[in-house]
């Protein structure tokens, strides 16, 4: 799958050290996987979990560093894109506002 906004998971790496070599995999995984829906996704990742935003659209919640981060992408299976949208620790992410902005 081709990544939009890889630029991010480095940016991401840096502001958070703990996560950069997860962040790095995750896109590895994700540049050699071919998903077709969720199914697939969690073979990869068994923790992914879909999520409907304010937007009406769904998105894709990868828990990454024994769910102390979460990486949140949206997928469009028919056209093989994963876009970046957010990357936050688990307690920005247990906040909720996040959805309120995709």
């Amino acid at each position: 799958m081709r990544i939009i906004k890889e630029a991010f998971l480095v940016a991401a790496g840096r502001e958070h050290p703990a996560a950069a070599r997860h962040l790095d995999v995750w896109r590895k995984t994700v540049k050699a996987a071919t998903w077709r829906h969720l199914v697939d996704v969690r073979r990869s990742y068994p923790d992914t979990d879909a999520v409907k935003v304010r937007s009406g659209r769904m998105v894709l919640i990868f828990n990454l560093l024994r769910n102390d981060y979460r990486l949140i992408a949206a997928a469009h299976f028919n056209c093989q894109i994963v876009y970046t949208l957010r990357f936050m620790t688990h307690a920005e992410y247990s906040k909720d506002r996040w959805k309120e902005t995709l």
